[in-house]
């Protein structure tokens, strides 16, 4: 017969046996304390290949409890709720979602496209106080099609995307005149300015790099004096510095292009170099002006030298170097970076030389003679923009009284500037924001002959993929 009631004497081990109990005779009401586990035949459970003790906890399911379709239009922003999937409609315009206020490990938020269109009304996820990958920055998702389930994993992380689908994070920034050029964004800066990023692509949306073209102020040009053959020389172009990775640089003359940039969610100030600026005849015949440096994160591109003149003072190293006088010409790629920022100008032949370009050295003037030229360096076509664009560009040497020097010469791409075609006439200016050397100034033979040109100021231009 079973057992049904345990008295008060002591019970020999091994005894008694379960088959010796009938079904439902132990309860609570009967049993004073609890089993512990390790008196149990089974005391675990096994999920998913993990043993779990009775009375443990197991998260491994995530189980996710999926709510109906919601509308994010951008006029409504839905705080969602931990533990649960959100199926949303961007189909109107972009729509923004919020994570939870508060948020302890292990809870996770599933997301869904619904009409296939946050590559068209991208999706903006707000951390609400809360790191998201790490970064205390929004989410943008700009895939269609995508979803992503977020794990909270602690305050230094914060929420981590688990899993995703369809899902490529773009880098998103601003700052600069912003343009597009198939899947990728171009941020122009022609002044100083501030890159600011708020978002890093993940390594299936472009990843955390971006490309840059990055050229300094040209020089301006010197001003000669004296007889024919004493013209100042032209002003070297700005330094010019560009990475590649992106987009293809078909220019033969366009150099080699150095490594990308790694950026990080930050604000990443830039600074576009002025040209130097003009010199005049008057009170002697003086050097032509350096330009200036442009910035941006750990690419510093220098100024192109100035023109040399013809009474004293030889022309300035820089980016690329000024053309001589005479008196010595700059050299370029001043200081040294590898690859290469510029060219030297001319060296002092006859005087009125050219002034250094990205893709060529200047070209020097033998004094009175109708094949010298004295013409600026070439600069570099340079595409990142999409288009067709030259840059740093030398300036051309100056009018000397006997030949025309760098009129007749070809212009060179980049914008260079070129003499004047008379001795009372200056020399012109580099192109704006094309980091161009100022052309020389003539031969000063009366009072009041002409003076240099200034040098052209520089640009900045970042790229990266955002679709």
């Amino acid at each position: 017969m079973a057992i049904s009631k345990v008295g008060s004497r002591g019970i020999v081990d091994c005894s008694v046996l379960a088959a010796d109990f009938a079904p439902g005779t132990i309860t609570g009401a009967k049993l004073a304390g609890s089993i512990g586990n390790d008196k149990l035949a089974n005391s675990t459970i096994t999920i998913g290949g993990e043993a779990i003790s009775l009375g443990g906890t197991d998260n491994s399911l995530n189980l996710i409890d999926w709510q109906s379709k919601i509308t994010s239009d951008g006029s409504t922003v839905t705080t969602m709720v931990a533990g649960r999937g959100y199926v949303v409609d961007n189909s109107s315009a972009a729509g923004i979602v919020k994570l939870p206020s508060s948020a302890t490990i292990g809870q996770t938020i599933a997301i869904k496209d619904y009409a296939g269109k946050f590559g068209t009304n991208n999706l903006t996820i707000q951390r609400n106080g809360h790191n998201i990958q790490g970064q205390a920055v929004d989410s943008l998702i700009t895939t269609n099609r995508a979803s992503v389930v977020l794990v909270y994993v602690d305050s230094t992380k914060g929420w981590l995307f688990q899993t995703e689908s369809n899902v490529g994070t773009f880098t998103a920034a601003t700052g600069g005149t912003i343009t597009t050029s198939g899947d990728f964004k171009v941020h122009t800066f022609t002044g100083d300015g501030n890159f600011v990023v708020s978002q890093i692509g993940s390594s299936t949306g472009g990843g955390d790099t971006v490309d840059y073209l990055v050229v300094a102020g040209g020089g301006s040009g010197g001003v000669g004096a004296g007889p024919s053959g004493s013209a100042g020389g032209g002003g070297g172009a700005g330094g010019l510095r560009y990475s590649a990775s992106t987009y293809c640089n078909p220019s033969p003359s366009g150099g080699a292009a150095g490594s990308a940039v790694t950026v990080t969610a930050t604000t990443f100030p830039i600074t576009v170099g002025g040209g130097g600026s003009a010199v005049g005849s008057v009170g002697g015949a003086p050097r032509g002006n350096s330009g200036s440096n442009s910035v941006f994160s750990t690419i510093t591109s220098a100024g192109g030298g100035g023109g040399g003149s013809r009474l004293a003072d030889p022309a300035s190293p820089g980016g690329s170097g000024g053309g001589g006088s005479n008196n010595g010409s700059g050299t370029g790629n001043t200081p040294p970076v590898s690859p290469s920022q510029g060219n030297n100008g001319a060296s002092n032949v006859g005087g009125g030389t050219g002034g250094g370009g990205h893709g060529t050295a200047g070209k020097g003037k033998a004094e009175c003679s109708p094949n010298g030229h004295g013409a600026g360096g070439q600069g570099s076509a340079i595409h990142i923009n999409g288009g067709t664009s030259s840059f740093a560009g030398g300036g051309g040497g100056g009018f000397d009284g006997c030949n025309q020097g760098s009129i007749n010469a070809p212009a060179p791409a980049g914008g260079g500037g070129r003499s004047g075609p008379n001795i009372t006439s200056s020399g012109s200016a580099g192109s704006t924001n094309s980091g161009s050397g100022g052309g020389g100034g003539p031969a000063g033979f009366p009072s009041g002959s002409g003076g240099s040109g200034a040098g052209g100021s520089g640009i900045v231009i970042i790229r990266y993929r955002f679709q």
